[in-house]
């Protein structure tokens, strides 16, 4: 059955920086393209970046774009989220998630096989 399972997340200081990580089970990664999202208390979840793991390719949101670097290691099976120079408002929980088709628009009703999430706070 194909999971995802997020981990890496933590308190960090503005200015921080924290690597997430998303293991995958049951598929392989290298045909799909594997979406992060963040939820903050009372807001809506939100499309951060994504991968298209059989090219490299990636897309990210202006909130984040020349703060945050999505990776894959096909051979790991894992795609990763780099944040730096965190932000308070960067505080949430992270998920990452499997699209539905090869390339969609980064919005959550385009992606499944939802992981259980990460925290991440920055706050000093």
């Amino acid at each position: 059955q194909a999971q995802l399972v997020e981990s890496g997340g933590g308190l960090v200081q503005p200015g921080g920086s924290l690597r997430l990580s998303c293991v995958a089970s049951g598929f392989r990664l290298g045909y799909y393209t594997i979406g992060w999202f963040r939820q903050a208390p009372g807001k809506e979840r939100e499309g951060v970046s994504c991968i298209r793991t059989s090219n490299g390719v990636t897309d990210y949101a202006d909130s984040v774009k020349g703060r945050f670097t999505i990776s894959r290691d096909n051979a790991k099976n894992t795609v990763y989220l780099q944040m730096n120079s965190l932000k308070p408002e960067d505080t949430g929980v992270y998920y990452c998630a499997v699209a539905r088709t090869t390339w969609p628009p980064l919005a959550s009703d385009e992606y499944t096989n939802w992981g259980q999430g990460t925290q991440v706070t920055v706050s000093s």
